[in-house]
């Protein structure tokens, strides 16, 4: 069975569940900042009953312009590292809690191919980023985890494990976060 069969939608949907309720007994509020995935996490999250309460908001920032636009990645940073970096996913990660008032943010660039890769970024190659603030009023993000992942498969299965990815990160971060005190869970 490929990795990709493993994240059924029944399972992604399953995912998203517990994610959510996470994000609701801990009253931390989501945003997403999507480029590879085209908004798939975004979607997965507001299939859940009830999402209206920790879903902030979500962006899909598929070009460079719109990640330098929407949410203020420097295009410096997009013409020396590349849109699929770590550093793009870090700026993504930091742009979208400034432009929204949740506390936790997770960034999503890739390849999901078939085109576009290179020798240093294959088809597969997905760049994550998932920010934390203490409170939607504190601008600066206080907790950046980043890192990449490199996915078999064709496009949809690449794109189908970055966002079962994504999810499954925030699963160990969220109750991390909370124990260390971040989070309005604390006030």
């Amino acid at each position: 069975m490929t990795q990709a069969a493993l994240f059924s939608d029944a399972k992604l949907a399953e995912l998203a569940e517990q994610v959510a309720g996470m994000l609701k007994t801990t009253d931390v509020h989501l945003v997403t900042a999507e480029s590879c995935t085209g908004g798939w996490l975004a979607k997965l999250m507001t299939d859940v009953v009830g999402s209206s309460h920790w879903f902030e908001r979500g962006f899909v920032t598929y070009s460079n312009e719109s990640k330098q636009e929407m949410l203020g990645v420097s295009p410096s940073i997009i013409e020396e590292q590349g849109a699929v970096s770590e550093a793009t996913v870090r700026a993504m990660a930091q742009g979208a809690l400034e432009k929204s008032h949740a506390q936790l943010s997770v960034a999503i660039s890739g390849i999901a191919g078939p085109g576009g890769a290179t020798p240093d970024k294959p088809v597969g190659t997905v760049w994550f980023s998932w920010g934390f603030r203490k409170t939607s009023s504190t601008p600066e993000a206080v907790y950046i985890n980043s890192h990449h992942c490199l996915f078999d498969g064709d496009r949809e299965a690449v794109r189908r494990q970055a966002v079962a990815h994504a999810m499954q990160v925030m699963q160990e971060l969220i109750p991390e976060l909370i124990e260390q005190g971040h989070g309005q869970a604390d006030n």
